[in-house]
C-alpha cells in the first residue's frame, strides 16, 4: 500500500496537508511566528496516536456490543527538559458504568495494537527518499537521495 500527501503553503507559517480527498491545515503558536490559526504539526501527530488507540477501544466495545457512553481515553505527553527528544507517553482510559471486569485487560491491549504507536516504536530507523525539483521537472526523473529519521526509544503507555 503506498499513499501520497501533497503539502501546500498558503502563506505565513501555515502548511497545509492534502491527504485523499482532505486537507489539513497546520500553523505555528504566535510564539513561533504563525497566527495559531491551526493545530501545529507536532499536536497533529500526537492527535494521531489519541485517536488511533481510541479507535481500538471504540472497536472493541461496538464489536461486543458494549456502551460506549462514558468511554474516554486521554494522551499524556512528557518531555525530558534536560533532552527534549526523550519523551513518554501515557494513555488513560475512562471506561463506561457497568463495564465488563472480564473484558478490563483485554481492551487495554487493544489499544496496544494502534497501527501508528506500532509504526512509531519499529520504525526507529527509518529511511525516506529527497529529491529536489526544478520548475517543470517530474520527480520520475530524479535519484532519490536517503534520508534517515531517528526516532529516541520507542514510546509506551507507563504503567
Amino acid at each position: 500500500m503506498s499513499e501520497h500527501l501533497e503539502v501546500l503553503f498558503p502563506g505565513g507559517k501555515g502548511v497545509d496537508v492534502r491527504v485523499r480527498e482532505f486537507l489539513i491545515h497546520t500553523d505555528q503558536s504566535v510564539k513561533g511566528g504563525g497566527e495559531a490559526s491551526a493545530p501545529e504539526p507536532f499536536d497533529l501527530f500526537l492527535s494521531s496516536m489519541a485517536a488511533c488507540a481510541g479507535i481500538y477501544a471504540l472497536n472493541f466495545c461496538t464489536s461486543r456490543d458494549l456502551s460506549t457512553e462514558g468511554l474516554a481515553l486521554s494522551l499524556d505527553w512528557e518531555r525530558d527538559a534536560a533532552n527534549p527528544l526523550n519523551a513518554s507517553v501515557r494513555y488513560q482510559l475512562r471506561l463506561p458504568a457497568g463495564f465488563p471486569d472480564k473484558y478490563r485487560a483485554s481492551i487495554l491491549k487493544s489499544i496496544e495494537l494502534c497501527a501508528v504507536k506500532k509504526h512509531i516504536q519499529k520504525a526507529t530507523r527509518r529511511a525516506c527518499g529527497l529529491a529536489v525539483l526544478r520548475p517543470g521537472q517530474r520527480d520520475s526523473h530524479l535519484r532519490r537521495v536517503p534520508v534517515r529519521f531517528f526516532l529516541p526509544r520507542p514510546f509506551a503507555p507507563r504503567p
